[in-house]
């Protein structure tokens, strides 16, 4: 680099970083079949139900919450994650029963699912950001390489966040035979990283694809997209369904709580399992993330309104994105499960398991974690609100 480099415009130098990691537009052919579909409406996709998708409040007041030295302390673990150290024996076998599910981290999950391999949202880069020197950072290390995840049938992928469609690792991917499921528009990103058309099925809300006996449906969610500086919101956003010849299973991607997922219920479920966001939520956005009361809540209404099948909570305890503290996503679902008689997995990161199996229910993080302060608990029993203000902040290790 030049000294003469150093004078260029910021925007200048973003623009020129923007022909890898920010992806590529929607054109063409693509753009068109954008235009026809009924969510595409006045120039952008909409939202199943209105949602804020920019924070909400004083962004000096968010700013003053999100740096403070304390509450950014409590945003990291204080200790070594304790990743279980993913093999191929743990992966050779085939579920017994026939469902699998292995955590990554975040909401990267590998679906062992009636024969065949689906990947979620796979995230294996250092860092969370179109920059390689910064952005969120890895809070644990992936449990296993790419290589060693061994042959995919199908990666799904939510939207085109950075957390959730990672350059290095589509890149890694493009090299193999699997096919990519994508939400509609998400296709240019993979087609300009080197991934063939034949090899990608682009969908809109409620459309589905078969692939090796597997269907997948892509069905509402309540967010947003986009990886650039200008937002055009030109590519969708997604949960989805995936079915087999004998199980069922659900990702949410990330999204807010609303209604629709009672419809999707009535359409897909109920599931076996629900893989559902329940981190980096905070009260500047509540309408895009959900708490875990909310996604709690959002797996009953996707199970009938009945405890039902088995909650693996996502989206938490890899990166920082959100004021909250690091482990609360993990001790509020655990408290929300408890409280609904709802089955719930909490693997480490790396950790395979069958929800019609033994699950793993360690408060693993209580080990590497500050203390945590539990307001969403209601008083129980005869104890007052006076009693249970004073107790509100245990130790990460007691209840």
């Amino acid at each position: 680099m030049t000294g003469a480099d150093y004078l260029l415009p910021f925007r200048t130098k973003l623009r020129s970083m923007r022909t890898e990691s920010f992806g590529a537009d929607p054109a063409g052919a693509r753009m068109e079949r954008i235009r026809r579909s009924p969510h595409f409406v006045d120039g952008v996709f909409q939202n199943p139900v209105g949602a804020r998708t920019r924070p909400s409040g004083s962004t000096v007041e968010f700013a003053k919450i999100y740096f403070h030295k304390e509450q950014r302390a409590r945003r990291t673990p204080t200790g070594t994650v304790p990743v279980h150290a993913t093999t191929l024996a743990d992966l050779a076998a085939p579920p017994a029963t026939g469902l699998r599910l292995t955590w990554m981290g975040h909401s990267s999950v590998l679906a062992e699912i009636d024969g065949r391999r689906i990947l979620f949202d796979p995230v294996w880069g250092e860092r969370c950001s179109p920059l390689p020197f910064a952005g969120p950072k890895r809070l644990h290390p992936t449990p296993l390489s790419l290589a060693a995840l061994g042959p995919v049938d199908v990666v799904v992928i939510s939207h085109d966040h950075y957390d959730h469609l990672d350059l290095p690792t589509i890149r890694a991917l493009a090299g193999t035979d699997t096919v990519f499921a994508v939400p509609l528009g998400v296709g240019a990103h993979l087609e300009r990283w080197g991934v063939p058309p034949s090899r990608m099925h682009e969908l809109d809300w409620n459309e589905t694809a078969t692939v090796a006996g597997i269907s997948l449906t892509a069905t509402p969610a309540r967010h947003f997209c986009g990886r650039g500086l200008r937002n055009q919101q030109h590519t969708l956003w997604a949960s989805w369904v995936v079915t087999g010849p004998d199980h069922r299973i659900y990702h949410s991607g990330d999204t807010g709580y609303f209604p629709g997922f009672r419809d999707i219920r009535a359409e897909h479920g109920p599931f076996d399992a629900t893989m559902i966001q329940i981190g980096a939520y905070s009260e500047y956005w509540p309408d895009i993330h959900m708490t875990p009361a909310e996604g709690m809540r959002a797996h009953l209404d996707l199970q009938g309104g009945r405890p039902h099948g088995v909650l693996l909570p996502i989206h938490w305890g890899t990166f920082n994105l959100a004021p909250h503290p690091w482990a609360e996503p993990g001790e509020w679902t655990k408290d929300a499960g408890e409280e609904a008689g709802q089955a719930v997995a909490f693997p480490r990161p790396g950790e395979p398991f069958e929800p019609a199996g033994k699950l793993p229910a360690e408060a693993w993080w209580r080990a590497v974690s500050q203390p945590i302060a539990h307001p969403w608990r209601r008083p129980r029993g005869a104890e007052s609100v006076a009693e249970t203000s004073r107790g509100d902040m245990d130790l990460a290790g007691e209840r």
